[in-house]
């Protein structure tokens, strides 16, 4: 199946889904037949219009970080970054790069696949969107609305990273990203 209509087909499928989730978790003898409708139509948008949107930003982070390696001990962010000419500030330095020669050589073959990354900054920016959406709306049952939402884009979004991963992973040998 080709990419483009794949991405149209999990657009209306996350549509017709999340349209009658939201439509279920809405409903009830207190809550008005029209904001049940109109909660229901916001989700059901929102949701085939994200699924395209986030189905775009998981390839992009797939190509740039999934098929890298991150070792653990370089995920520490440097804390004290010396920029002066002195003496001292180049022992400081030749002390840090030593230690991080280091850590390189005791952390060898230790390290992440980036496919486990890949996917979070998707889904944090898709959680962060489902939720503001549903708030402007004033959606009556909103974690109920919602949670499904995240926790299934969290699950698509792994299993598609992991396939890009797979598919890649043959074409192009692992990097490592020191950083």
């Amino acid at each position: 199946m080709k990419s483009t209509l794949r991405l149209i087909l999990s657009g209306i499928v996350a549509f017709v889904f999340y349209f009658a989730w939201a439509y279920w978790a809405n409903s009830g003898p207190n809550i008005d037949p029209s904001m049940t409708l109109q909660s229901a139509l916001v989700q059901g948008a929102y949701s085939g219009l994200v699924t395209l949107f986030f189905t775009l930003m998981l390839e992009y982070s797939n190509k740039r970080i999934a098929n890298k390696c991150l070792a653990l001990t370089f995920m520490v962010p440097v804390l004290c970054a010396v920029h002066s000419p002195t003496r001292q500030a180049s022992a400081m330095r030749q002390a840090m790069n030593h230690a991080l020669d280091y850590s390189a050589q005791k952390a060898a073959g230790s390290c992440l696949p980036g496919v486990m990354f890949a996917p979070i900054l998707p889904i944090t920016v898709q959680s962060l969107f489902v939720i503001g959406v549903n708030v402007l709306n004033h959606t009556p049952n909103l974690w109920l609305t919602v949670a499904p939402s995240i926790l299934f884009s969290a699950i698509y979004a792994y299993t598609y990273s992991i396939t890009l991963w797979k598919n890649r992973k043959v074409a192009v040998p692992a990097e490592t990203l020191i950083e």
